[in-house]
C-alpha cells in the first residue's frame, strides 16, 4: 500500500515538472531570439559602406570609390601633411566616423550619392593628382604615403557613442577651447561634444586674424540682413558683449538698437570664427579674431599639438569627444 502511495506521489510531481521544464525551454529561446532581434536592429552592416558613392559638386557627377582611398582624399584636403602623425591618424578616425554618420542619416540628401565633396556640405575631398601637384616636387611621395598610413593604420575604426557612430564634427582651430553645438547651432545638442580646453593652439598664429571696415560699411552689411539696424558710434554701448559662450566666444552682444549672437557677427562679416573683439577706430570698425572654424569637435591644430606632447590618436580622439569609444566597424 505504502509503494502505491510512492508511486503515485512520484507521478504527480512529474506531472509538474515535464510542463515547466519545457516552458523554460521555451522562454529561454524565446528571449536569446528577443535578443539577436534587438542587437540586429541595433548594430549596422558595415560591409556596405568599403565602397561610396561620391558626388562631385562641381562636375555634378557621383564616383564609386573606396572608402579608404576616399579617405585619402578627405585627410589629404582636411589636414596639413606636416603635422604629426598621431593627428593625422585621430583625422582619419574622425572622417571615417564622419563619413558613416553622414551615410546612415544622409536620407537622400545627394540623391543616389552618399556623401559630397564640399566642405561647405559635408567635408572636403581632393584627387591625388591635384593634391600631389599642390606640394613641393621634393615632398609629393613623403606626404602623400604619410597621409596613406595614417589611414591605413587606423583601417576600420570608427567613434561611437553608446554604440552609435557619432556625427564627428571638426574645425581647424579652437583657440584654446572648442564649443558645444548648442551655442553654435541651437537645438538639443550632442551629448559628446562638450566644451574642451586645448593647451598650444596660442602656437599656430596663422590663425589669428584681422577684419577692418569702415563704418559705413559696417552699417550697410548689417542693413543688409537687419534693415532696421541704427547705431550712434559715439554712445558707450554702441558696440557691447552681453554674454560668452563656455568656449570663451561672443554668445550674444550689443550692436547698436540690435541684440545679435556672435555667430551671427561672424556671418555677417565673414569672420574665421566667433570668438573676436570688436572696437572703433577713427572712421574704422576693427574685429580681432582668435581661431578658424565654427570650435565645435576635434580642434585640427589642437590634435597636433597634443601629439606634439606625445599623446596617441586614440587619446586625442577622447579628449575631444567626451564619453566615446573607438571600435573596428
Amino acid at each position: 500500500m505504502k509503494k502505491i502511495i510512492l508511486y503515485i506521489f512520484v507521478f504527480i510531481i512529474i506531472c509538474f515538472l515535464i510542463p515547466i521544464l519545457f516552458t523554460k525551454k521555451f522562454v529561454n529561446q524565446e528571449t536569446v531570439s528577443m535578443t539577436n532581434q534587438i542587437k540586429e536592429k541595433e548594430s549596422y552592416d558595415y560591409k556596405q559602406y568599403n565602397t561610396i558613392k561620391l558626388l562631385h559638386v562641381e562636375t555634378n557627377t557621383i564616383e564609386e570609390i573606396a572608402l579608404d582611398e576616399y579617405l585619402y582624399g578627405v585627410v589629404s584636403a582636411e589636414m596639413p601633411a606636416s603635422f604629426e602623425k598621431e593627428a593625422l591618424k585621430a583625422q582619419a578616425v574622425v572622417a571615417r566616423t564622419y563619413t558613416i554618420y553622414k551615410i546612415i542619416h544622409n536620407d537622400n540628401k545627394h540623391g543616389e550619392a552618399s556623401i559630397c565633396d564640399s566642405s561647405a556640405c559635408c567635408q572636403a575631398w581632393i584627387s591625388k593628382e591635384k593634391r600631389l601637384s599642390r606640394w613641393e616636387e621634393a615632398q609629393r611621395e613623403e606626404n602623400w604615403n604619410k597621409i596613406v598610413s595614417a589611414v591605413d593604420e587606423t583601417k576600420g575604426k570608427i567613434i561611437t557613442y553608446k554604440g552609435q557612430p557619432i556625427n564627428a564634427f571638426f574645425h581647424s582651430n579652437s583657440g584654446g577651447k572648442t564649443e558645444t553645438t548648442l551655442n553654435v547651432w541651437g537645438g538639443t545638442g550632442y551629448p559628446y561634444l562638450q566644451s574642451v580646453s586645448t593647451a598650444g593652439e596660442e602656437n599656430y598664429s596663422q590663425y589669428k586674424s584681422e577684419y577692418t571696415c569702415t563704418k559705413t560699411e559696417f552699417i550697410t552689411k548689417i542693413q543688409e540682413k537687419h534693415p532696421d539696424f541704427q547705431i550712434d558710434f559715439g554712445a558707450e554701448d554702441a558696440l557691447q558683449v552681453l554674454e560668452y559662450t563656455n568656449g570663451n566666444r561672443i554668445k550674444r552682444m550689443k550692436v547698436g538698437n540690435l541684440e545679435l549672437s556672435g555667430v551671427e557677427m561672424r556671418t555677417i562679416f565673414s569672420l574665421r570664427s566667433a570668438n573676436f573683439t570688436v572696437q572703433i577706430e577713427g572712421d574704422n570698425v576693427k574685429f580681432q579674431v582668435i581661431g578658424y572654424g565654427h570650435g565645435v569637435g576635434m580642434s585640427q591644430t589642437g590634435a597636433d599639438s597634443m601629439a606634439k606632447q606625445g599623446s596617441q590618436y586614440g587619446e586625442i580622439i577622447k579628449h575631444f569627444y567626451v564619453g566615446v569609444e573607438i571600435v573596428n566597424m
